[in-house]
């Protein structure tokens, strides 16, 4: 045998040797929810919203104000009283200082302030959408790259499996043309097909790699490289089609946010019209002013402590007509919200019937790939069995290993795909974050 080809499946084979953490869907999971970047930036944000809502940002509670000062002065004076007399005073020094303490607070606003708060717990609402449809996004992306990695990993078992069938089919050429029953064509022809399936074990082993390496970053690198992952699939055969179109129209993530901006529309236009009523507001105030004067003063110095209380009411009886405006504008953004909510319905069935039909095709061609399993397998079965009494030439024989190779990876890629169909009509369905992995 050529002293090349066995190195080089000798390199090949290494890999293989010491064993390697298998990796779950259900880890895989928990490794994105944990750790992947983006759902930890949707979790910020909707930790800003979440803070967004507190009463603290409401306007609900008055404000207190504190103010302090001191003034000094120094004064020349000149004073003429009424009898004809003068007195002039030079470097008269006085000073004054004083401290308050000042409360503000709305009583009435127009209702501006509790559609406001509303408001506010609607947009915390819609960024925990926004965060649900970031984390189904990821897991969608999560699954196509680990079906990836298992379809990768059963195509290099399904080529080195090949690869040996070819080592074997050397050895037997070989052995063949010393005893002179083949020629060395047989033999040249059995070293070429070594060389291509090791090359095409080599490109796989080389795409799983880097594959894995897409897999360890969508989890936020928490995983060693040499691990492996789950090449058994379970199909969802109970899911009916009705059930789910109908969940879809109650919990897509897009339908549901569409109703939130509605409901958010709605509140702009009330917090709008707010605007034409009064704000009526209270004022209160605890004050403490000391000032000690000049000699030219009648008094020599005073300190006035106070409380000091009141409403006041201010009615914007015409603006310009900017709230108005304001109120038509969120009248014509609620109608394009409504609009927008058709569209999306429209669109989540017709999405919803494709992606359905996608899934049961696929699951169809998935079936027949197995099928076709069995029999390429029977056809190479038997093949190799005339080809070792030498009924069946190499190329026939390799012709059925071929056959058995291309079933092979033709059903790999089916079943993955077949899978990632159906979680794509979970998704839509609004069903992928209640399933189990």
């Amino acid at each position: 045998m050529n002293i090349k080809i066995i190195t080089l499946c000798c390199f090949i084979g290494l890999g293989t040797c010491y064993a390697q953490q298998e990796l779950s869907p259900e880890d895989a999971v928990n490794y994105v929810l944990d750790n992947n970047y983006g759902i930890k930036i949707a979790n910020k944000n909707l930790e800003v919203s979440e803070n967004n809502t507190s009463i603290y940002n409401t306007g609900y509670l008055p404000t207190v104000t504190g103010n302090a000062g001191a003034t000094y002065n120094l004064d020349n004076n000149e004073s003429e009283f009424s009898d004809g007399s003068t007195t002039s005073l030079n470097g008269a020094e006085s000073s004054r200082y004083n401290a308050s303490l000042d409360v503000n607070y709305t009583l009435f606003d127009g209702l501006g302030r509790k559609y406001n708060y509303k408001r506010l717990k609607e947009q915390y609402q819609l960024s925990e959408l926004q965060a649900r449809e970031t984390i189904e996004n990821t897991i969608i992306e999560l699954f196509s790259i680990y079906y990836n990695v298992a379809q990768l990993s059963e195509n290099a078992t399904t080529f080195q499996q090949t690869l040996s069938i070819s080592k074997d089919r050397l050895v037997r050429s070989e052995y063949q043309f010393e005893y002179g029953q083949n020629t060395k064509l047989e033999v040249l022809n059995a070293e070429v097909d070594i060389n291509n399936d090791s090359i095409n074990l080599i490109n796989t082993k080389q795409q799983l790699n880097n594959t894995k390496r897409d897999l360890n970053f969508v989890m936020g690198n928490q995983v060693a490289d040499d691990f492996t992952v789950k090449t058994e699939i379970n199909f969802l055969l109970d899911i009916n089609k009705a059930d789910l179109l109908e969940k879809a129209k109650s919990r897509n993530v897009a339908l549901l946010q569409a109703d939130k901006s509605i409901q958010i529309s709605k509140l702009d236009i009330k917090t709008g019209k707010s605007s034409y009523l009064p704000t009526l507001g209270l004022v209160g105030s605890y004050g403490w002013n000391k000032s000690d004067n000049n000699a030219a003063s009648f008094l020599a110095g005073s300190t006035n402590t106070g409380l000091s209380a009141g409403l006041n009411l201010s009615w914007n009886i015409f603006d310009g007509g900017s709230t108005l405006i304001t109120v038509k504008n969120a009248e014509v953004a609620l109608k394009n919200q409504e609009l927008q909510k058709e569209q999306i319905l429209l669109s989540l069935e017709r999405d919803f019937n494709n992606a359905w039909d996608d899934y049961q095709n696929k699951l169809t061609i998935f079936r027949v790939q197995e099928n076709n399993i069995i029999t390429a397998q029977n056809n190479f079965d038997r093949s190799q069995e005339k080809f070792k009494i030498g009924q069946v030439n190499s190329i026939e024989f390799r012709q059925a290993q071929l056959n058995l190779l291309n079933a092979e990876l033709s059903r790999n890629q089916a079943k993955y795909q077949a899978k990632l169909s159906e979680l794509q009509v979970l998704q839509l369905s609004g069903e992928l974050l209640n399933i189990a992995y």
